[in-house]
């Protein structure tokens, strides 16, 4: 055997051999299929993009009332005017240079204005649009590490438009959950309280005449976790969601599913500089704003201590709320826009459906072939077969999943395979009908159709890497399928299939099958 013909041997199995050790077993474990095929759910959400133009709002007065008692500047009071707008009312007119000082300084991304004794400022455009784009970008962020923390394979999770995300998790059935566990804010205080549980408001209110105070405010308690009632608590929270260093699943005392945590040094020390001033009163552990539980503050619970969260959890309400906390808050507030959900029966179906039409169309192709290219045609039938192995190779590798328009851009190269083949055996047959030998007539048929065949595939590749940059979910599938078997194509239908012809014929062949 000749060196050039060793190596080309060596290379064939070798790409053949790694295909199959990548893809086998030919199941689940290698070969990922996409929601189509396997089930699952198909989520389309909105962020509420001015949720996050409110908080910036919010955080904004409060920062300002800090700089203004700092800076001894007078107001009456802060309001908020709609979003991204706020008055500061009540401010005289000798201290307006020393106001404007402090927004140049403070707020730059405000612009501001003095009408009589208010100063008004309002969020600039660009810093508005950067914060709706922000807050879509970290709520993607946030729902991908929550979904990961479920452990779902081959989750899609991406952006669509200006405020949409798609999410599809193929092989889940059960949507609540993971509607519930996306949906949730997170935002995770905890706060003194002053007041309660009360079954209602005016009972609760009764030691203040009915007034809420202006350093507290009153919050339901959660339903589910048996803390229902009112509670007065204090406006500023001890310790936030971002102020956790660790927390995981445990059992309390009762041996009932809780969540411990522990605090980053900061929180640490002030939770326990709050529980050694407040040993004897409540302090709310609030999700979202609805008390999850209100223990009693029983010692000075130290930073190393931590502490748990109980609240008659089921384990998998625990597991979830761990996956929440771990994975942040979300930065605005998630309106479902539509919900699929695909039976697995549906899934069976299309499996059951687009195997038949691949099988169908390569028994169809192999058949046509042989009959009409005879021995010649069985060279393209081994090239068929290996394409398509190479193929289940390489989706293994890139843990790419097979969706039912990924079966439709395989059967489409199949298509383009045989039509390769085609292409060399005619230019073949007119060499060999010119009186060229049989090697001759290979090698100039295989250099003759190279061109034809190599401008093809190329100018389909290019469609389907624009079909990948700018389609979504199963756009994007066909996409990766249709690329990997053209260039799959392009090895078994030119490289693959001219070895065989070597092997098979030699120089001084007389007659070629075809």
């Amino acid at each position: 055997m000749k060196k050039n013909l060793q190596w080309k041997v060596v290379l064939a199995v070798a790409v053949i051999g790694l295909s199959i050790f990548l893809a086998y077993p030919f199941n689940d474990t290698k070969i990922h299929r996409g929601l189509d095929l396997k089930g699952g759910i198909h989520l389309s959400l909105q962020v509420i993009t001015d949720d996050a133009i409110n908080i910036e709002t919010d955080q904004e007065i409060s920062r300002l009332e800090e700089l203004f008692k700092k800076n001894s500047l007078t107001y009456q009071k802060f309001a908020k005017e709609g979003l991204g707008r706020i008055s500061i009312q009540g401010t005289l007119a000798d201290q307006e240079g020393k106001t404007r000082d402090l927004f140049d300084q403070y707020s730059r991304d405000w612009d501001y204005s003095f009408t009589g004794d208010r100063a008004n400022l309002s969020l600039k455009p660009l810093a508005a649009q950067a914060l709706r784009d922000m807050s879509v970008v970290q709520a993607k962020e946030t729902i991908d590490n929550r979904v990961n923390g479920l452990g779902v394979s081959e989750p899609l999770i991406q952006r669509q438009g200006n405020d949409k995300i798609i999410v599809e998790l193929p092989g889940v059935d059960n949507p609540e959950r993971i509607k519930d566990l996306i949906k949730v804010t997170a935002i995770l205080e905890w706060k003194l309280v002053k007041a309660g549980p009360a079954p209602d408001e005016a009972t609760l209110l009764q030691a203040t005449n009915g007034q809420v105070p202006d350093d507290a405010e009153v919050l339901r308690g959660d339903p589910k976790r048996g803390q229902g009632g009112f509670y007065l608590v204090n406006k500023v929270a001890v310790v936030t969601g971002k102020d956790l260093r660790t927390i995981r699943r445990v059992t309390d005392e009762w041996n009932n599913p809780a969540v411990s945590f522990s605090l980053n040094s900061d929180g640490g020390a002030r939770f326990e500089q709050v529980t050694g001033a407040n040993i004897g009163k409540q302090i709310a552990i609030i999700l979202d704003n609805k008390v999850q539980s209100a223990p009693l503050v029983e010692a000075r619970i130290s930073r190393a201590q931590g502490g748990v969260i109980q609240g008659r959890f089921s384990p998998q309400e625990a597991d979830d709320l761990v996956v929440i906390l771990r994975a942040g808050a979300l930065p605005a507030g998630i309106k479902y826009l539509e919900e699929r959900t695909i039976g697995p029966a549906l899934g069976a179906d299309s499996i059951r459906q687009g195997l038949l039409a691949g099988l169908v169309a390569i028994v169809a192709v192999m058949a046509f072939m042989i009959v009409f290219y005879k021995l010649s045609g069985a060279n393209a039938v081994i090239a068929l077969i290996l394409n398509v192995l190479i193929l289940f190779g390489a989706l293994a590798y890139f843990k790419a999943a097979l969706t039912l328009p990924g079966i439709a851009g395989i059967i489409l190269s199949i298509g383009m395979a045989v039509d390769a083949n085609v292409l060399i055996f005619e230019r073949i047959k007119e060499e060999l009908a010119v009186g060229k030998g049989v090697a001759s007539a290979i090698t100039q048929g295989f250099s003759r159709a190279f061109s034809a065949i190599f401008d093809s595939n190329l100018t389909t590749i290019i469609s389907a890497v624009f079909l990948f940059q700018f389609g979504t979910g199963p756009i994007r599938g066909y996409a990766v399928t249709l690329v990997i078997s053209l260039l799959a194509n392009l090895f078994t239908a030119v490289f693959i299939s001219h070895l065989l012809f070597d092997l098979m014929v030699r120089k001084s062949a007389k007659k070629l099958s075809i």
